[in-house]
């Protein structure tokens, strides 16, 4: 993740680690369809305060690449970026504004 001050915003970009497979794909050996896993939600905070809520489906690519911009942000301020996937599997990510 990165988190970048520019101006009174930070310019957020995270590459999320996921395979975000749609359930529509055949295993080439087996010919059995892939079972469903993708991210179905993205949560961002600003010093622990949320900024950021975002419902996906399984329409976005494998390993996404997301950004956002914060208004107000300062160095320092802790940014946490946060995902759930339709398995209930949890990840996030914690870093500083520069």
């Amino acid at each position: 993740m990165r988190a970048r001050l520019v101006g009174d915003y930070a310019d957020v970009k995270v590459l999320m680690s996921h395979p975000m497979t749609t359930g529509r794909r055949k295993d080439r050996k087996t010919g059995k369809l892939i079972p469903a896993h993708f991210i179905t939600n993205i949560d961002a905070t600003l010093n622990e305060k949320p900024v950021l809520t975002v419902e996906c489906n399984q329409s976005i690519s494998k390993n996404p690449f997301f950004g956002f911009k914060v208004k107000g942000a300062k160095a320092g301020d802790k940014v946490t970026i946060g995902w759930l996937d339709n398995k209930g599997e949890k990840d996030s990510i914690t870093g500083a504004v520069s």
